[in-house]
């Protein structure tokens, strides 16, 4: 039996209490999609999401080594620079875009609007595979990362603990945290404050963390007996390479620290269903986050860079912030903040599989993924697109698998999220200037004679930086060292297109024709008293 021909979506209709609500729920509906999920989230809590799932000063302090070895602190700084003002061009362009067409489906969703032929169809499902492949890879690499820290921390009191290498210890850590994450997420929803207010405290903690652990750096440095800062060379002009590249490759391969800190302000699009006035505040709250994460990733790294004791050690550590506070504030101090740290970066998993959740639904409520009928499922007791969230979880799970086989795969995997965000973001944006930019309808939110130049500043950026993410540390390497990214995502897009040719070629994207009665049903709703949710016709 058909599973997917016989399981009905229902969405959930929340009541529409105000002008504003029953204005969200028509632009929606002109998008072809009925008001499913509650609007719980207001911009503020919907910013802590988005500052929290960058996670850009605690995703530098992981990636301390790679920053290191690829140009030290003129790649870990002014790289940094470099990247934020290419992003903020990435975000304006993609804050134009979710203004005018507000979706869960977000970049896949434009580049069929834009490109609107059966070419088009295609290219965009293939950003949506891209896309939520990049969502579910970074979901699991931050749990990998809170993993492994959690781990880590035994070796802070023996050092020769072995434990931390062992695979199924990895995998049993990891699954664990999976669950608990995957179960916040369903639960959460029950009702309408409780998730936005677990964002709003890990932002505030977040924000909290980030002074605390700079104070702590620097007042050990400045006040423990053998110890001192780094000199100002050292911190803003020191350029080291030891990766076997060019120093021009090293530059860009360099970037990737600042890329990885960076990526991720999509999470807004994706959520974008679940704030009020979408259309004025996620292009808000996406450039805001990429500032505030570009700001606080730069001070924390000037911190970092000046507390360096013994450079060699950190560099050959396997978690260096880890050695790094050891070096500094001593044992006892560090597992306390490394404790809230890693505390920290689970509340921050919360936010990152919500985002991932609401793109998978929403792509299976657009027919591209499998059993997607019965995957679109709003569940009417939890508020919450929980068989998506299990779906989802499962997945995470099956790459944490690898743990127990071949850690060069799954590191493979864990760093292909930053190219398969950074493509789905170019691909729209693209679309966009072949189509023509008169082709876009205006929303709040327009970069107007700006456009074009923010626009192809941000495709050359996402070209360049992609291009370079796949290079393998050095040149010439082994088996061992070689760069897999590049293998998995041909593997991602070989399943893409397959799925294309069973199913997707015939389900997805394929709501235009409702649109009008779905209009009209909201404004039959609207005229009507009481005000009445909206009622889809599906």
């Amino acid at each position: 039996m058909d599973l997917e021909s016989n399981q009905q979506a229902e969405p959930i209709k929340p009541a529409l209490s105000t002008d504003q609500d029953v204005q969200d729920a028509l632009d929606l509906a002109a998008l072809g999609h009925d008001q499913a999920l509650t609007r719980k989230f207001n911009m503020w809590s919907m910013l802590a999401l988005a500052f929290c799932v960058l996670g850009t000063y605690s995703t530098f302090a992981q990636d301390l080594s790679s920053g290191l070895t690829n140009g030290a602190s003129i790649t870990i700084l002014w790289g940094l620079v470099l990247v934020t003002a290419c992003n903020l061009c990435v975000a304006l362009s993609l804050g134009e875009l979710v203004s005018s067409m507000p979706t869960a489906l977000g970049q896949a969703y434009w580049v069929y609007r834009l490109w609107n032929t059966p070419l088009g169809r295609f290219a965009s499902y293939m950003c949506a595979w891209i896309n939520t492949f990049g969502w579910w890879t970074l979901s699991a690499s931050q749990i990998a990362f809170m993993s492994e820290f959690m781990l880590g921390m035994r070796t802070m009191f023996e050092p020769n603990w072995n434990g931390v290498n062992e695979g199924w210890l990895n995998f049993v850590v990891y699954i664990g945290v999976t669950l608990l994450l995957t179960v916040i997420n369903v639960v959460g929803c029950r009702k309408d404050k409780v998730l936005p207010w677990i964002n709003n405290f890990v932002g505030i903690w977040f924000t909290g963390l980030f002074v605390v652990l700079s104070l702590a750096l620097l007042i050990s440095v400045g006040v423990k007996p053998g110890l001192s800062f780094q000199p100002a060379e050292f911190v803003f002009g020191n350029w080291f390479n030891k990766t076997g590249w060019s120093d021009g490759v090293t530059w860009f391969t360099g970037l990737v620290q600042a890329a990885y800190g960076l990526t991720a302000f999509d999470s807004v699009i994706h959520m974008v269903e679940e704030i009020p006035a979408p259309s004025r505040n996620a292009p808000r709250v996406i450039w805001m986050a990429v500032l505030f994460g570009a700001v606080t990733g730069f001070i924390f790294m000037v911190v970092c860079l000046f507390c360096i004791q013994n450079v060699k050690d950190v560099l050959q550590a396997d978690l260096p912030f880890i050695t790094l506070m050891l070096q500094t504030i001593g044992l006892k101090g560090a597992t306390v903040l490394l404790s809230l740290f890693i505390w920290n970066g689970v509340g921050q998993g919360i936010s990152i599989l919500t985002t991932g959740s609401r793109l998978t639904w929403g792509f299976a409520r657009d027919g591209g993924l499998p059993w997607s009928r019965y995957f679109s499922h709003v569940d009417p007791v939890w508020q919450v697109p929980a068989r998506t969230l299990w779906l989802q979880g499962f997945l995470i799970a099956l790459v944490g698998i690898l743990y127990l086989f071949a850690n060069t795969v799954l590191e493979a995997i864990l760093s292909v999220s930053t190219i398969a965000l950074t493509v789905s973001y170019a691909m729209p944006i693209m679309s966009l200037l072949i189509a023509g930019r008169d082709k876009l309808k205006p929303g709040p939110f327009h970069l107007g004679r700006w456009g074009p130049l923010l626009n192809w500043v941000s495709v050359i950026y996402c070209i360049i930086t992609t291009i370079f993410f796949l290079f393998p540390g050095a040149p010439n390497p082994s088996p061992a060292d070689m760069n897999y990214a590049i293998a998995v995502f041909g593997v991602m897009l070989v399943i893409a297109v397959a799925f294309w040719f069973i199913r997707g070629s015939r389900t997805y994207l394929q709501t235009e024709d409702a649109i009008a009665d779905i209009i009209q049903a909201q404004q039959m709703e609207v005229a009507a008293e009481p005000v009445q949710p909206p009622v889809s016709k599906e």
